[in-house]
């Protein structure tokens, strides 16, 4: 039983990983998008969908993986090119996101899914508990893996990822140095839409194979969270995300052994779960200022 409980908790944790791993990159290069649950329900329906009409899951994770790059070029048009506020371009974001996909997928409602197959590896899979719970998984799983140490790797031991981090610590500077800011911004952007639609594409081909409207039931505010959490470190996302995982799942194994709490609190555990851990981050401002890329939010235009 335990090891069912622990696979749920990987399958539920997984897209809040890949999420928060793409706003990581993102904010580490000074740009605040908070439309990561607008580009998340994107991936998720232009996943599902595709995936309907194409009959092949693999083809609907890339277009989950499209669907949310795209997106995340009108975040990038609108506060890189025309320097709109980012806070109010990303709560636009995830408004669009919402109303749109409700739109899309319209005709996909009611529709059984296509499940994303586990990739089952041969001997390692045979090893006792560990096993099927590591090495019996389905693709996304893999690629949070793969994404935390390549995203490490890339922002504390490539030039190119110092670069993005001078530019998130100081984009004036950078900019006298010759490093191009706004083309750096834009890539960042672009990677975490596709973090964000690849982890909406998880939604709705692996941890419910089907498509309702709001799926992504605030788990893009949750990644969101999860970055500062982690104080903009990967491995510290890669935690966070198993714990808010495992608190979702938890409450819902409460209410299956009927615990005497109201459903509607325990299903706002997750969320609750978040206040506190920014709560408590808050108290320690220090640590908060000193991993805080010091331009985040601030608007960039070369000839000033």
């Amino acid at each position: 039983m335990f090891e069912a409980i622990l696979l749920t908790v990987i399958t539920a944790s997984t897209p809040l990983v890949i999420a928060a791993l793409g706003e990581l990159v993102t904010e580490r290069s000074g740009v605040l998008n908070l439309g990561v649950e607008g580009m998340m329900i994107m991936g998720a329906v232009c996943a599902f969908a595709t995936t309907q009409m194409t009959g092949s899951p693999y083809i609907g994770l890339l277009a989950g993986i499209a669907g949310g790059a795209a997106f995340s070029l009108l975040f990038g048009f609108l506060t890189l090119t025309l320097v709109a506020n980012q806070v109010a371009t990303g709560l636009a974001l995830t408004i669009l996101g919402l109303g749109l996909s409700g739109q899309l997928g319209e005709m996909f409602v009611g529709k059984p899914g296509i499940k994303l197959q586990p990739i089952v590896i041969p001997l390692l899979s045979d090893i006792p508990f560990f096993g099927r719970v590591l090495f019996a998984q389905d693709l996304t799983f893999y690629l949070s893996v793969a994404l935390v140490i390549g995203i490490n790797w890339f922002l504390f031991k490539s030039r190119t990822g110092l670069k993005m981090r001078a530019i998130g610590d100081n984009h004036g500077s950078a900019h006298a140095l010759g490093i191009n800011v706004i083309r750096t911004r834009y890539l960042a952007v672009m990677f975490g839409g596709a973090c964000a639609g690849l982890a909406g594409a998880q939604l709705s081909l692996v941890y419910t194979p089907q498509w309702v409207e709001n799926m992504s039931a605030g788990r893009g505010w949750i990644a969101l969270a999860l970055v500062v959490f982690a104080s903009w470190r990967p491995w510290r996302v890669l935690a966070g995300g198993y714990l808010f995982g495992a608190v979702t799942i938890g409450q819902l194994h409460a209410q299956a052994f009927g615990i005497g709490v109201p459903s509607q609190l325990l299903s706002a555990l997750p969320y609750a779960a978040t206040i506190v851990v920014l709560i408590i981050i808050s108290h320690n401002r220090r640590t908060t200022l000193i991993n805080t890329p010091a331009s985040l939010g601030k608007p960039f235009v070369p000839d000033r």
